[in-house]
């Protein structure tokens, strides 16, 4: 029996689009690098500026410590909202409803100004009086204020996040282990957080890359995170556009190697799955092969 041999959809007008994308692109590219306003020696001057690195470290230290606390708070607020008590998930909404809908700028400016609220952060206690009492700009200083501010904002968006991973979860799961005589917290920790966390880790990762850009607002409040470094450069020397470049830079690089753990932790809680899938190697050899075999026939 003779073997019939089958032949590729042809795709001109895809190749068209193709070739014209990249000449486009090519064009663009030349067009910023060849263009002497964007001064890019500049920019290669102040990339590794001590001014712009301590503005890096803030901004790292400003993302972690904000997602860390984001992360606990949005824990127990998602265990409030799916708690079956009415004074534990009413509150819990309450809380996600507003701090989800304030705009971070907002919270930002709000806690900065605290002082003209609470001129004093003391203790109080009844029939006794005032233990002790402390200016309220000696606590509320303008990193403490980022950090309350974001981290309350972050909550709301994290609550939502965990929420849904641990919905995710059959309620079979959880009856059976309740029916073998597990504690909740056990429960809790060996059966539900483990499998919901595939859910979780995509969201909350996009959430971390969200809330790195977000602490760019900080600068509004004088605090010295990587944009505020940058400014305070250009409003001395006028080189508005190569020192933006430069935190552009730098936001896309911790931006990239933030990705590229999401994508691990990813891969970690998802294992089974990708088991199941053939890698990347597998597929591209695949590829190859099939192309060698058509290029043959």
């Amino acid at each position: 029996m003779e073997q019939l041999t089958i032949a590729p959809l042809r795709h001109p007008w895809r190749n068209v689009a193709v070739a014209i994308v990249l000449v486009l692109v090519l064009a663009l590219l030349y067009s910023v690098a060849t263009n002497p306003e964007f001064q890019w020696p500049v920019v290669g001057r102040y990339l590794f500026d001590p001014l712009i690195l301590r503005g890096v470290v803030m901004t790292l230290v400003l993302t972690a410590i904000i997602m860390v606390l984001a992360c606990v708070g949005g824990t127990l607020v998602a265990l409030m909202l799916i708690s079956p008590s009415r004074l534990l998930s009413v509150p819990a909404n309450l809380f996600v409803w507003f701090f989800r809908g304030m705009p971070a700028l907002v919270q930002l400016i709000f806690w900065y100004n605290m002082a003209l609220l609470f001129k004093q952060i003391g203790l109080f206690i009844p029939f006794y009086g005032m233990v002790f009492s402390i200016p309220t700009n000696d606590i509320i200083t303008p990193f403490v204020a980022a950090v309350i501010a974001l981290s309350l904002q972050e909550s709301g968006y994290m609550a939502e996040i965990v929420r849904n991973g641990l919905k995710s979860v059959g309620r079979g799961q959880t009856e059976a282990a309740l029916c073998l005589g597990m504690k909740p917290s056990l429960l809790m920790r060996r059966i539900v957080l483990p499998q919901s966390m595939r859910v979780i880790i995509p969201p909350t990762g996009n959430e971390m890359i969200n809330l790195l850009k977000t602490t760019s607002l900080v600068s509004t409040i004088a605090v010295g995170d990587l944009l505020y470094s940058a400014q305070s450069i250009y409003a001395r020397t006028f080189e508005t556009i190569p020192l933006l470049l430069v935190a552009s830079a730098w936001y896309l690089a911790i931006v990239s190697v933030t990705t590229v753990g999401q994508s691990y932790l990813e891969f970690h809680f998802s294992r089974d799955e990708a088991k199941a899938k053939p890698s990347l190697l597998n597929s591209i050899a695949s590829q190859l092969f099939s192309f060698r075999r058509r290029s043959r026939s």
